[in-house]
């Protein structure tokens, strides 16, 4: 190999890596993004998590005393409710389809009794 062609080899492999080196730059700065970026997400999951617990504990609350509310003969409106049967007036007995909630049968068991 002569003096020019080995300097030229050189040359040129200089320039792949520096080629090289500003893609493996490029590539950690977006590694770096993608990080941050995820641990951002990370702790807004964390958060909604927390939120979603807290509205179902306070969700769950209502319901309790609005079963404890219930008269004898709602609750076994709910009951059959539950079993998977209509209890509002159009549908009453018949089989509710893959157990779909209906808001007319859920109007007749937790409505407020006018008094």
């Amino acid at each position: 190999m002569d003096k020019r062609s080995l300097y030229d080899g050189l040359t040129q492999l200089e320039a792949e890596l520096r080629n090289t080196l500003t893609e493996l730059m490029e590539l950690k700065e977006g590694f770096h993004e993608i990080v941050e970026k995820n641990t951002t997400l990370e702790m807004e999951n964390q958060r909604l998590r927390e939120h979603l617990r807290e509205l179902n504990q306070v969700a769950e609350a209502p319901s309790e005393k609005m079963k404890q509310a219930l008269s004898k003969s709602r609750m076994n409106l709910e009951k059959i409710y539950e079993e998977g049967f209509h209890v509002c007036y159009d549908l009453y007995g018949s089989r509710r389809e893959n157990d779909e909630p209906c808001a007319f049968c859920l109007e007749v068991i937790y409505r407020e009794s006018i008094k």
